[in-house]
């Protein structure tokens, strides 16, 4: 059987290996929350949804849209959060930007600093709205959470490229 036509001006498939890497990143992220740290204060950043949020932004076509829901499955079997709430925040956090990626005609760095960090205040924000009860006081805690893990982005997006190069023949 001869392979489907392409058009000429189809965006090019991602390699292979750029595709088991990243999921295989995103997981190692949510793994990271078993180190063992003595802390008196949770202060460690969602690394699973910085690094998914990583890869969205560098390359959106290495991971579905669709991803997000067993990425963040996996996240809240590790984290100890409610079952869902990460695979519900997540996903809808991934498909918003996406919807604004249709909407931008461009993009550059600050930009996805931006939708990044408000996709990461909103998860872990309305993370606590679902595993805390509304009378706990974990405000300073959860800003200083917000805050690192705002300031660590350009980190992880470095990384997803540096990875992303690996990847590529």
């Amino acid at each position: 059987m001869s392979e489907p036509l392409r058009s000429a001006f189809a965006e090019p498939e991602p390699p292979r290996r750029s595709r088991r890497i990243a999921p295989i990143t995103v997981v190692i992220g949510s793994l990271i929350t078993l180190a063992p740290m003595i802390a008196t204060v949770p202060w460690l950043p969602p690394f699973g949804l910085m690094m998914l949020l990583g890869w969205r932004l560098l390359r959106a076509d290495v991971l579905r849209v669709w991803a997000a829901a067993p990425l963040g499955l996996f996240d809240d079997l590790v984290s100890g959060q409610p079952i869902g709430s990460s695979m519900l925040l997540w996903g809808v956090s991934y498909i918003a930007i996406d919807v604004l990626d249709t909407r931008l005609v461009s993009r550059d760095f600050w930009q996805d600093w931006l939708l990044a960090g408000g996709a990461i205040g909103f998860c872990l924000i309305a993370g606590r709205f679902i595993a805390s009860p509304i009378g706990a006081h974990v405000e300073t805690v959860l800003l200083l959470q917000i805050t690192l893990s705002i300031a660590l982005y350009p980190l992880i997006a470095r990384l997803c490229a540096a990875l992303d190069l690996k990847g590529r023949p």
